[in-house]
C-alpha cells in the first residue's frame, strides 16, 4: 500500500464514512491538533525524567487515537460509534494529578513556562490540548461531539499542568513565578 494517494491534492479529504470536506474543515482541524497533541506527548515520554512515567503516557497517548478516530467520523456515524473512553480513564488521570500534588509546593502565583526543556515540552502539550480542547467545543456546537471527549482533554491539560510541576521538581529546579511588570506576586 502506498503512503500517498494524491485524493487529498486539491485540498479535500475524507471523513470515516466517506464524506469528501476541505482540509481546513472544523473536524480536520480538530482532529488535526489531536494528533498535533499525540505527538507532544511522544516528545514528551521520550524524556529522561519521564522514564517512570513511559507507560501512563503511552495509555493517554492511546486515549487520544481514540478520540482522534470519533473526530474523524462524520456527524451521523459519530453518533453510533461506540467512544472507547471511559469515566475510568479520566478517574486515572484526576488521582495521577492528586498524586503528584502531595510532593509540590503550594503555588502563590502563576508560573512561567520553563525552566528545562523537558518542562517547556510538557507546557507545550498542555496548549495544544488546551487548543485541542477549544476547537472540540466549537465543534460541539454544531456536530455531534461525545461529551467525554471535552471532559477528558479538560482533565488531560490539568494532569499536564502538574506534571510540568512534577518534573521541574524532579528536574531539581523551581517554577518560575509571573511577577509582572511591579516584580511582585
Amino acid at each position: 500500500m502506498k503512503i500517498y494517494t494524491k485524493t487529498g491534492d486539491l485540498g479535500k479529504t475524507s471523513l470515516l464514512g466517506g464524506t469528501r470536506v476541505p482540509k481546513y474543515h472544523l473536524r480536520i482541524e480538530c482532529y488535526g491538533t489531536v494528533d498535533e497533541l499525540n505527538s507532544y506527548l511522544g516528545l514528551l515520554r521520550s524524556q529522561e525524567v519521564n522514564r517512570e512515567r513511559q507507560s501512563a503516557l503511552q495509555s493517554i497517548q492511546e486515549r487520544l487515537f481514540t478520540i482522534g478516530s470519533s473526530l474523524a467520523a462524520e456527524n451521523e456515524r459519530a453518533k453510533s460509534l461506540k467512544l472507547d473512553l471511559t469515566e475510568e480513564d479520566i478517574q486515572q488521570l484526576e488521582i495521577a494529578i492528586d498524586q503528584m500534588e502531595i510532593s509540590l509546593p503550594a503555588m502563590k502565583s502563576f508560573i512561567l513556562p520553563g525552566g528545562h526543556q523537558s518542562v517547556a515540552f510538557c507546557h507545550i502539550a498542555r496548549c495544544v490540548c488546551r487548543r485541542a480542547e477549544r476547537l472540540i467545543i466549537h465543534l460541539s456546537d454544531n456536530e455531534y461531539v461525545d461529551q467525554q471527549i471535552i471532559v477528558y482533554l479538560n482533565r488531560l491539560s490539568d494532569y499536564l499542568f502538574v506534571l510540568a510541576r512534577k518534573m521541574t521538581l524532579e528536574l531539581g529546579r523551581s517554577d518560575i513565578p509571573w511577577l509582572g511588570r511591579s516584580g511582585k506576586n
